[in-house]
């Protein structure tokens, strides 16, 4: 049995404005949720000696009385602290009090979790201790690298969200697919599925609107065509909607799969450009973000250049005009 130990904390202002117990999710996160929610049910934990429920939303100056916790070993989530040795010196695109926009590497995930310890947010709040604030603002896949949001400000992350909700920001990714794409200009809108394989992954289908227990939701990508080869095609995507694998559904339905996309794509095609050209990964790159600043109102345009691994596969197609694999 583990005891943690009676807290009173009072709220400042980069903390106004949130749930109660959103903010207790970020604060004790070695504790199940659903014990938070029982501690505020019984009216344990206090604001400014009330009883609130787990919508209350916090203001600036309130003292929140949390009193000692007792957990069982089993429901203990022992966080192991990051070494300065792992930690990974991220790019940045640009950073101050309120903003930090970094060049995300393929091959990590944003948040740690499903078999992940450590994503770039755990890494980032690892490496400045000191900053009060640091939340995501939106995500990337794992294997997709570029522009990467976080806030450092609740105020900032708040403004942020609702420029993406009110479609105020613009998101570009550059993607390679196998195939020979022939419009210069072509709209997309197909509803997408998630749904949960044999095996246990979570994946995405366009809707064949045969499902009655789903929830269909309309994605929306700008495709435009950058460059065309015998076999493959680079396209510049926008994104209209933000849905989970969106490019990659949207591609693959059409016929034309993301190369190296080991979950929706050509895995043929994916194995002979790994073991022939040493392409691992998906060829999926967030290139240009473009956000009004949550404080100053200038309109920013953020770009990531294309990765060396990118860039060089891209080189190798000019040379070859190509013709790898027709």
């Amino acid at each position: 049995m583990s005891i943690l130990p009676l807290k009173k904390l009072s709220i400042q202002d980069e903390e106004k404005g949130q749930r109660i117990d959103n903010f207790l999710f970020r604060h004790y996160k070695n504790i199940p949720k659903s014990h938070i929610y029982q501690l505020l049910r019984s009216g344990q934990i206090r604001v400014n000696s009330k009883r609130i429920n787990a919508s209350y939303r916090l203001e600036i100056g309130d003292i929140i009385r949390i009193p000692p916790i007792k957990i069982a070993e089993k429901n203990f989530i022992q966080k192991t602290p990051l070494a300065l040795s792992s930690f990974f010196t991220f790019e940045k695109l640009f950073e101050d009090d309120a903003l930090l926009i970094i060049d995300k590497p393929a091959g990590m995930a944003v948040h740690g979790g499903s078999g992940i310890s450590f994503g770039v947010i755990e890494q980032l709040r690892a490496q400045n201790s000191s900053w009060k604030f640091l939340e995501l603002v939106h995500r990337l896949d794992r294997e997709t690298s570029g522009v990467l949001l976080l806030a450092k400000k609740r105020s900032a992350l708040v403004d942020l969200h609702r420029q993406i909700r009110e479609g105020l920001t613009e998101k570009h990714y550059l993607v390679m697919v196998k195939g020979e794409w022939r419009n210069s200009k072509q709209h997309v809108k197909l509803a997408l599925n998630k749904y949960i394989t044999a095996a246990g992954e979570r994946r995405v289908a366009v809707s064949t609107g045969k499902r009655k227990d789903s929830k269909p939701m309309l994605a929306h990508t700008i495709f435009k065509l950058q460059k065309s080869w015998k076999n493959f095609s680079l396209l510049d995507a926008e994104l209209k909607t933000g849905r989970t694998h969106q490019i990659r559904v949207h591609l693959a339905h059409l016929g034309f799969p993301i190369i190296g996309d080991d979950k929706y794509g050509n895995f043929e095609i994916n194995k002979l450009l790994a073991k022939n050209l040493n392409l691992t990964r998906m060829f999926l790159h967030a290139h240009t973000m473009q956000i009004i600043h949550p404080i100053s109102g200038e309109r920013m345009k953020l770009q990531s250049p294309l990765p060396e691994d990118l860039q060089k596969f891209l080189d190798g197609l000019d040379k070859s005009c190509g013709t790898y694999w027709g």
